[in-house]
């Protein structure tokens, strides 16, 4: 059914979903949430989107017929660092006002939109959201994507995000188990839902020995994912295997601009200009991972999750990824891909060099890996979960009683 055709049903029929989030950039959890609006059941559920910010998110979500509201943010918190939840922004004593009159906006934009359920898509929609979704008294359940600790934020923020989140949602779903733990929740108040994706046909696969040669590594170019250890892996297998290819996708947001200077110059200083292709932001990632021959994922702090190796088992690539975080509930290590530790340059390019001199052996862990999608991370499975938790939502099983918050006047 086309969203056009669930419109024309009787409002009564379906409950109203109001997906919030700060950004419109095309990350994990954004990707994360395209894929569930994109694929709900909409005889049940009427999902609409508020984006603090414009930009990327909002087209493609106008591309698949979901209706979104824009409601702008002040652009010093939108763009404040993850480390920090924009806290500085949203609490100086200048902006508090501000802040105030945002969440108040946020909450009546709720209410005009006659929301059921509000669903808080990244820590800063998780605050914001969860604020005005209590005031305009509609229950709101928080998406947890980033892990809530010490390696991951500051440790007084992870402190007082851990507080807001035994008071400010009615209930919790984490990305992965690794990301739950952080929060240290009652089990009754959360669940664990992971990512899924929409696999395609796997992407075509070298059947001659050595002719593993294109290695790919996506993410947001920003320290934490490692993008200087896959610089230096790349550096090493390259005198083993002169014919290896290496590309790197993404781009810097934020304050990370000079963290890619340094990617660039190191490159130079290594002589890898020739064989090391930085491809910056793409609208196409599938269909590059659907090209390479190895997906790679270098994060150095544990990833809550990782939306891109399961893209890239879902593509059939056999993948190298760092053991940490969520990682370990997707990749099967020695089955399915093969897991190395955080940081480690040297024995990334040992797993690499491994895959390149077996194809035979890593074409069988991409057909493994991909099957292992299909059983466990393919968007269908995601959404059915979810799907049950709006309707234990809304007939009132999970919510507490009463709200920490309760709007008055909104109208």
């Amino acid at each position: 059914m086309t969203m056009t055709e669930a419109n024309s049903i009787a409002p009564l029929m379906r409950r109203r979903i109001v997906y919030i989030d700060h950004t419109a950039q095309l990350g994990g959890g954004e990707i994360a949430l395209l894929n569930l609006v994109g694929n709900l059941d909409c005889t049940r559920f009427d999902p609409h989107v508020i984006l603090f910010a414009d930009g990327p998110l909002r087209e493609r979500l106008d591309r698949q017929g979901i209706e979104t509201t824009l409601l702008p943010l002040d652009p010093s918190v939108v763009a404040a660092k993850k480390d920090r939840l924009g806290l500085r922004s949203i609490l100086r004593v200048g902006d508090l006002f501000k802040t105030l009159r945002f969440i108040l906006r946020l909450a009546r934009a709720l209410k005009n939109l006659r929301a059921d359920l509000v669903h808080a898509n990244s820590l800063k929609a998780d605050i914001l959201g969860g604020l005005a979704a209590k005031w305009a008294g509609i229950p709101v359940l928080w998406h947890v994507r980033d892990r809530i600790a010490d390696d991951y934020l500051p440790r007084r923020v992870a402190k007082m995000f851990r507080a807001l989140c035994r008071l400010l949602p009615d209930f919790v779903v984490a990305n992965s188990a690794a990301t739950l733990s952080t929060l240290q929740l009652r089990k009754q108040r959360s669940r664990v839902v992971h990512d899924g994706t929409v696999p395609s046909a796997p992407g075509p696969f070298p059947q001659s020995a050595g002719a593993l040669t294109r290695v790919v590594l996506v993410g947001r170019i920003c320290r934490w994912k490692g993008q200087h250890v896959f610089i230096e892996a790349a550096h090493r297998v390259r005198r083993l295997f002169p014919a290896a290819m290496f590309q790197i996708v993404g781009s810097p947001l934020f304050e990370e601009k000079l963290y890619e200077r340094e990617l660039h110059e190191r490159v130079r200083q290594l002589n890898l200009d020739d064989c090391i292709e930085f491809l910056g932001f793409r609208d196409d990632v599938l269909d590059v991972i659907g090209q390479s021959d190895i997906l790679v994922h270098a994060s150095i702090i544990g990833e809550p999750f990782g939306q891109v190796v399961i893209e890239g088992m879902a593509a059939g690539k056999p993948v190298v990824a760092t053991h940490g975080g969520g990682i370990p509930e997707i990749v099967v290590d020695g089955v399915t891909g093969l897991l190395v530790p955080m940081g480690d340059a040297p024995r990334m390019s040992l797993a690499i060099c491994r895959l390149m001199d077996d194809p035979k052996a890593a074409r069988k862990m991409g057909e493994l890996g991909r099957q292992r999608v299909l059983e466990h991370f393919r968007i269908e499975h995601t959404v059915d979960k979810l799907q049950g938790i709006y309707d234990e939502m809304l007939a009132g099983s999970l919510v507490p009683s009463p709200p920490v918050l309760r709007g008055r006047g909104l109208g």
